[in-house]
């Protein structure tokens, strides 16, 4: 009996270390996360106004007060939905492919090599593919475009990768029962897989955007720099908000650096407005409730 409850208490006490250091790691890591936001929100507030999100940088100069990032907000929605409907269904569909046709196939082990391989691909390297591809050899102009397409191979990977293990984690059953019932594979994909899956696959979109929107490289290379407002993404230079908070930090007077903050701001609000709307759409569209 003794030893019974020797043992009993070396697993209670084992236990409590483990889920203290469990506790530790979390701590450890949410600490950063808090002080990047706290550091973000307490200097971006200042400048985070009605004329902010309302104006651009035209006709101001570098040490004026004043001016905002409408431009930028505007260039950064933009290149954003069109990278997302670039690369959406393109990572669909390759996902669908590798779970319920392209299982084992060589074919498959190929698409998924060059999806490791373009998981790991430098934001920089995209750019300079689309600047060397779209705008020097094909002769197109610095664009918002051309920044989206810089944008859309770096999500196309982490839609892959997550619609990928969100249609394997579909229940075989679900799949069987529907053949069962004469159904095609096309359709039952379309009726019972992706439904299942959606709220995973939209959750898995959202970490692509999340990723892409805050990427200054690829658009240095491919958008170029404006102060004006440009709502035509596939005419001229088209400013985004890491492209704004860059140019905005490198200049040496104080109020520039107070817009850099609050461009940093507005984007972390535009990202978590984002990823709102996508859990209520994945909300609205699970498949518990019918719709």
């Amino acid at each position: 009996m003794t030893t019974i409850q020797h043992i009993s208490t070396s697993r209670r006490i084992k236990d409590r270390v483990v889920q203290g250091l469990v506790y530790l790691a979390f701590a450890l890591a949410v600490v950063p996360l808090v002080s990047v936001l706290w550091l973000v929100i307490s200097n971006g507030l200042a400048r985070f106004d009605l004329e902010f999100l309302t104006h651009s940088m035209r006709n101001i100069g570098a040490r004026d007060a004043g001016g905002g990032a409408y431009h930028a907000i505007v260039g950064t929605l933009e290149q954003v939905l069109l990278a997302s409907l670039i690369s959406v269904p393109i990572g669909l569909l390759t996902a669908i492919y590798l779970v319920e046709y392209g299982r084992g196939g060589r074919l498959s082990r190929a698409i998924s090599f060059f999806v490791d391989v373009m998981t790991g691909v430098p934001s920089v390297v995209s750019g300079l593919f689309i600047l060397a591809f779209w705008i020097l050899f094909l002769g197109m102009p610095f664009s918002g475009f051309a920044g989206a397409l810089a944008l859309s191979i770096l999500m196309m990977p982490t839609v892959v990768r997550s619609a990928e293990e969100m249609l394997r984690l579909v229940p075989n059953d679900l799949r069987e029962a529907s053949y069962a019932l004469g159904v095609s594979k096309w359709r039952t994909i379309m009726k019972v897989v992706l439904p299942t899956a959606f709220t995973g696959i939209v959750t898995g979109v959202m970490l692509a955007v999340a990723r892409v929107a805050g990427e200054t490289a690829p658009l240095l290379l491919t958008v170029f720099f404006t102060d004006s407002i440009n709502n035509d993404p596939f005419s001229g230079p088209q400013m985004g908000l890491p492209l704004f908070v860059f140019d905005q930090a490198g200049r040496p007077n104080d109020t520039a650096i107070d817009r850099a903050w609050t461009g940093a701001l507005t984007l972390i609000l535009i990202v978590m407005l984002l990823n709102l709307v996508a859990r209520l759409i994945a909300w609205w569209r699970a498949p518990a409730r019918g719709r």
